[in-house]
């Protein structure tokens, strides 16, 4: 056992834990990573891929606030996508397929190099307080070890059950055990808990699997790249390939489905309705004869390949059927079943926007624990609450993110104020600014709180003001400049694209069929030299620049809505003209602000006046 005594312990190793004890570490801040198995810390339980539409939004904003998550896939990727390539720079997110064995081994080896940052397997059985306050954690050994905030990130492991049709065992994923004693005393602090459930498909043996009549599925020539500071691919990069079910295979489910225990009633939680698993889909989708099934590849160095899209809880046997009447996959050797796994859940309206627990001061939460689902979810989290218990332990006022500024503002703002009742999993749709947050801008958004707190470096900080000083230059340029017959580019804009002398380059940059390659080397002959990413920004800005400015004004009211503080213990029945109903919402979830105020479901816009006057008159 190491240090009697932490700033900051961090319990659970998966994506939320690693991102919340760098960070914390990063700080300063003394902190211990506590976990039942070191081996398995920033293990991908699931699919063996980071990224997509919204989640690769998140990404690329934890790099930016100065966390590892975007870092670690660039490195370990085996193959980049862009989603929505063809749609609009809103809705565009990067997605990576990462060597699992190395993401891990990565992970770990940032983890192992980091100062101030001590990894222990320990099993931690109840959290200790005095009155309202953290003060210690218990192992199971019975050894007291004192912290001054405590972050918890337990996944999938409190109370853990797995189901495989009729079979069922404690267990926080396959293989590994549940947490028992922290579940009891997460409880005993009387938390509202709620129960959830997650699923995983079976993992196919590839010298098995026909692939001869599967479409490829090959990454992209040009990577997009999570991190800022990533710059080359730098593993070899491979195929993904896709198969579908059939009324065949929907048969076999359909037949069993009174084994399974999702519809046979053993698993009580809800599952993620956005990952349903096979059985959900085939009984709420009775009309569509086929699902898309995506084969991954796991690792370089293993066989393995992951059935994106085939989650499910059956029996074995019943597996096996369903398997051999899908094409590519008739024969295939099972090298792990899928499973289901249901676990216990915090109610996250229970908490600050800073992820600490109202009721408990220095006890965080962070990632599934507060009824999330998906690696990039509880990675933003987690970097959230490791920045801001580092901060409390050393009384500094917390880092708050608005939903005017990013995702994971969004994220921790739906969490607190809406709770959930099922797995929460970010979208873009999600966002009421969305075309402000632009994976392509996510540093300027966020770098400026990262280096504020200390985890982005000042030769990184600086770097960023440089590119966004060229970007604005180069905006600035455009809207200027005006066509005229000297232009090397000239003839052709007027012959192609019936354009006029006279008219500025942002204009003509804002018709559809102009893109800024039309415009050769005009930055260079400005003496600005842009790369590929940030001649794109710059396009991007022109081209939207009428939509990006109505969303700014949309943004400030929204930003006006969450300056208006609300103190902690505000009484709300003290306020003439909301009803009974109002304030016990309110109460409920003790909103921070006016803006969070009027998020919370059932608070109509009529409640919200009255609360902004009568916030006014006790301000005056």
């Amino acid at each position: 056992m190491g240090a009697g005594r932490y700033d900051v312990i961090v319990i659970g190793g998966g994506h939320a834990g690693c991102e919340a004890a760098i960070a914390a570490a990063r700080l300063g801040a003394r902190t211990g990573l506590f976990t039942l198995n070191r081996n398995m810390v920033a293990q991908m339980s699931c699919n063996p891929s980071v990224g997509g539409i919204a989640k690769g939004h998140l990404v690329r904003e934890i790099d930016a606030l100065g966390g590892v998550m975007g870092q670690v896939a660039d490195r370990t990727g085996i193959q980049f996508r862009l989603l929505n390539r063809s749609r609009g720079p809103a809705v565009q997110a990067p997605r990576v397929q990462c060597d699992k064995e190395l993401y891990r081994i990565e992970m770990q080896r940032l983890l192992a190099a980091q100062d101030n940052l001590t990894v222990e397997e320990v099993e931690v059985a109840a959290i200790l307080r005095r009155k309202d306050r953290l003060v210690a954690i218990e192992t199971a050994s019975g050894q007291r070890i004192d912290c001054s905030t405590l972050i918890l990130t337990t996944g999938t492991f409190l109370n853990g059950l797995c189901h495989v049709g009729e079979h069922k065992f404690m267990a926080g994923r396959s293989g590994e055990k549940a947490s028992l004693s922290m579940a009891k005393s997460i409880r005993d602090l009387n938390l509202e808990v709620g129960r959830l459930k997650t699923g995983t498909p079976p993992r196919l043996e590839r010298s098995s699997i026909d692939f001869s009549g599967l479409e490829v599925q090959p990454g992209d020539e040009v990577p997009t790249f999570f991190s800022f500071g990533s710059r080359e691919v730098q593993h070899q990069q491979v195929s993904c390939w896709i198969t579908h079910t059939n009324p065949g295979a929907h048969q076999v489910i359909r037949s069993n489905l009174h084994r399974s225990p999702l519809y046979g009633g053993e698993i009580l939680g809800i599952g993620p309705r956005y990952c349903p698993s096979i059985e959900d889909k085939v009984v709420k989708f009775p009309d569509r004869e086929r699902h898309q099934l995506f084969l991954e590849p796991e690792s370089l160095q293993s066989n393995a390949i992951y059935v994106n899209g085939l989650s499910t809880s059956m029996p074995m046997d019943v597996q096996r059927a369903l398997l051999d009447r899908v094409v590519g996959l008739e024969g295939s050797v099972v090298i792990r079943p899928g499973y289901a796994v249901e676990y216990d859940f915090v109610q996250p309206t229970q908490l600050h926007a800073s992820l600490e627990v109202r009721k408990v001061a220095g006890l965080f939460l962070a990632g599934q624990i507060n009824g999330t689902t998906g690696y990039e979810e509880a990675a933003a989290q987690g970097l959230v609450a490791g920045i801001n218990a580092a901060l409390k332990a050393q009384d500094k006022e917390p880092l708050l993110l608005n939903r005017a500024e990013s995702y994971i503002g969004i994220l921790i703002d739906d969490l607190v104020t809406q709770g959930v009742d099922e797995p929460y999993r970010m979208f873009t749709s999600r966002a009421e600014c969305r075309l402000l947050l632009r994976i392509d801008n996510a540093d300027r958004r966020l770098m400026p709180h990262g280096f504020q707190v200390g985890l982005v470096p000042e030769r990184t900080y600086r770097a960023f003001q440089k590119k966004w000083l060229r970007i604005d230059k180069a905006c600035n340029l455009l809207k200027t400049k005006h066509l005229n017959k000297f232009d090397p580019f000239s003839s052709d804009f007027r012959q192609r694209f019936g354009v006029k002398l006279g008219a500025s380059l942002s204009q003509i940059l804002k018709r559809p069929e102009v893109g800024i390659e039309n415009l050769g080397g005009f930055f260079e002959g400005q003496g600005l030299a842009l790369d590929s990413e940030e001649r794109h920004v710059v396009e991007t800005q022109i081209k939207y620049e009428g939509y990006i400015l109505q969303q700014l004004r949309d943004s400030d009211r929204l930003r006006s809505l969450e300056g208006r503080r609300i103190s902690s213990g505000f009484n709300y029945g003290d306020v003439p003209g909301l009803s009974r109903e109002v304030v016990e919402r309110l109460l409920r979830v003790q909103p921070d602000s006016l803006g969070q105020a009027s998020r919370i479901p059932g608070i109509t816009p009529a409640a919200v006046s009255i609360l902004n006057v009568y916030l006014d008159l006790r301000k005056g």
